[in-house]
């Protein structure tokens, strides 16, 4: 008897395979879900952060520098609400990575909402709306953050105001 032919990945599954891949730091996976040409915006960015990679390679790089340079280890994604859109292709979908940030043993939650568009089994849009503030907050970049948006000097934050 013949094997059926296994089924493609739609968005809900892909986007299972996402969390995973960024939960194990696996910049093959993360990158292998990508069209060869697929785009991953953000569409709120820090200065001097790109908002749009073009290209699986170009995702690629880019997911591996920030996770060789981030302390932030996701361990989980909570309050994942998934919405189905009119298209089939497309899913919106909120959710929260959490976790612990490596350097101080402190833990994080990332609220974020990502708008998923998958074909053939593959990522060939996604937008990532990250809070660009929390993810400062947790890696006690803020003040940092806020001098780069306004121009001035960060101002120290003494360690007892940190929540």
């Amino acid at each position: 008897m013949p094997e059926s032919p296994q089924a493609i990945p739609g968005p809900r599954e892909v986007l299972t395979r996402f969390q995973r891949a960024a939960i194990d730091k696996s910049t093959d996976d993360f990158a292998n879900l990508y069209a060869i040409d697929g785009v991953h915006e953000f569409p709120f960015t820090r200065p001097g952060v790109s908002s749009r990679l073009q290209g699986r390679e170009e995702v690629r790089a880019f997911v591996q520098a920030n996770w060789d340079a981030s302390p932030l280890q996701y361990q989980e994604y909570r309050n994942v609400v998934v919405h189905q859109t009119a298209d089939p292709e497309v899913i919106v979908v909120e959710q929260e990575a959490a976790g612990t940030v490596t350097t101080t043993g402190r833990r994080f939650a990332l609220p974020n909402i990502v708008v998923l568009k998958v074909r053939d089994g593959q990522i060939v849009h996604l937008r990532d709306y990250v809070n660009v503030l929390a993810v400062a907050e947790a890696t006690d970049r803020l003040p940092a953050l806020l001098a780069s948006i306004t121009g001035q000097r960060p101002a120290a934050v003494p360690p007892d105001a940190r929540s």
